[in-house]
């Protein structure tokens, strides 16, 4: 495959996550940019073992903690504003409409654990298939399914233990 053509077919999935987990569409276009200069360079490096999806992605990931270390910002992946999670049967996107809510489940995700958290914006913010997720992690599809699901369930428990002790 020519790097035009990989370009063309994944810019869209590296701009849109980027821009998820920064919240900044100005920092998104850098970021994927730098990503596909970055992946252009070590294309050769790319042995096929994962999707090239996944592979972009991670790229994209690192570049965009690099970014984060450089900026000297206290802000986080998991500190960023979450937004258009797309998953219209799972609860926890349901519950993303307004700040406060979204506040509610940054602040939940902050103290989830790894791999629960990295899974969870993987397919979230990522967009990424169970498959492209276990091969990141050389796991199984399963595994990766099995683990956002717990993730979404403690995500659940949080918020809805949040939500009693507000009520008291």
């Amino acid at each position: 495959m020519e790097f035009e053509q990989i370009y063309s077919t994944y810019f869209k999935s590296v701009y849109r996550y980027i821009w998820k987990l920064s919240g900044d569409e100005h920092v998104a276009e850098e970021i994927t940019s730098e990503t596909f200069l970055k992946a252009m360079k070590s294309i050769g490096d790319f042995r096929g073992q994962c999707d090239m999806r996944v592979w972009i992605c991670q790229i994209a990931k690192n570049t965009y903690y690099s970014y984060l270390k450089k900026s000297h910002r206290t802000v986080s992946v998991d500190e960023t504003e979450l937004q258009c999670i797309s998953d219209p049967d799972a609860f926890v996107e349901e519950q993303i409409g307004t700040q406060d809510e979204a506040r509610q489940i940054r602040k939940v995700l902050h103290t989830m654990p790894d791999p629960y958290k990295e899974v969870f914006m993987w397919r979230v913010f990522g967009e990424l298939s169970f498959k492209e997720i276990g091969a990141l992690y050389s796991k199984t599809d399963n595994w990766a399914c099995v683990t956002y699901h717990r993730a979404r369930k403690m995500i659940q428990d949080r918020l809805e233990e949040s939500n009693d002790e507000k009520r008291v």
